[in-house]
């Protein structure tokens, strides 16, 4: 195990001990999520948990889970979960982070919205002093007239470039959109007016940009894991 996924694996397993039996838990989309995945199911199996279930983000979170043996439910049976576990793409010491290089962010921001805590995991490489200066930014958008917001992006200081796979055809995310990774070659300066004006724009379903949503950032490092809260407001 090369040591990035070992760091990724010590910050998942150290959400572990946030989780309590009979918890309705978000399970979010990732590398560093996929050992998070495999903590929940190896206890669950062993009987450690009797009563906990998951809403998952992706379609790959669904499958993994019941794999796994993980017990799943969806946000019309339960729309108030006790916890959710996530990655992410950046995170700054703010606790506002981008996410969505899975193409699950809309979900993603869903499930988090729906819990009482949001915790972050992952390595010591996403921690950022400022939005944007290392990942691009997802926006993801209807198909009907994509084209039509790369200026509008453009305007915002962005360099959108479409999302597409090996073929080079569109990556379809799961909700039947695209998604425009956006590099801001200065980083976000203002994320919460950048946040503000792409929510206000036709088309445009969601971004990747989580602004106070998250309660904890688990970072692992070469010294262990360091432990990043909210500060109370």
């Amino acid at each position: 195990m090369s040591d990035s996924e070992s760091l990724k694996k010590q910050a998942a397993f150290e959400a572990m001990d946030r989780v309590r039996d009979g918890m309705r838990l978000g399970l979010g989309t990732g590398s560093t999520v996929a050992y998070f995945l495999e903590a929940l199911g190896a206890r669950v199996r062993a009987g450690a948990y009797c009563d906990i279930m998951g809403v998952p983000t992706s379609l790959w979170t669904a499958e993994r889970a019941r794999e796994l043996g993980i017990p799943l439910t969806s946000l019309a049976e339960h729309p108030r979960l006790d916890l959710a576990v996530d990655g992410a793409d950046e995170v700054d010491l703010d606790l506002r982070l981008i996410k969505g290089l899975g193409g699950a962010l809309l979900r993603e921001k869903m499930v988090a919205q729906a819990a009482e805590r949001l915790i972050i995991v992952a390595d010591e490489r996403k921690l950022v002093p400022g939005l944007g200066q290392r990942a691009p930014l997802p926006v993801e958008v209807v198909q009907f007239g994509w084209e039509w917001h790369r200026p509008f992006l453009e305007a915002l200081g962005a360099h959108p470039t479409l999302r597409t796979d090996a073929s080079g055809r569109p990556v379809v995310t799961d909700n039947g959109n695209y998604i425009l990774d956006c590099r801001f070659p200065e980083g976000i300066a203002d994320p919460e007016a950048l946040d503000a004006a792409l929510s206000r724009r036709a088309g445009i379903v969601e971004s990747g940009l989580f602004l106070g949503m998250a309660d904890e950032a688990l970072i692992a490092g070469a010294k262990g894991v360091d432990v990043i809260r909210r500060e109370a407001a």
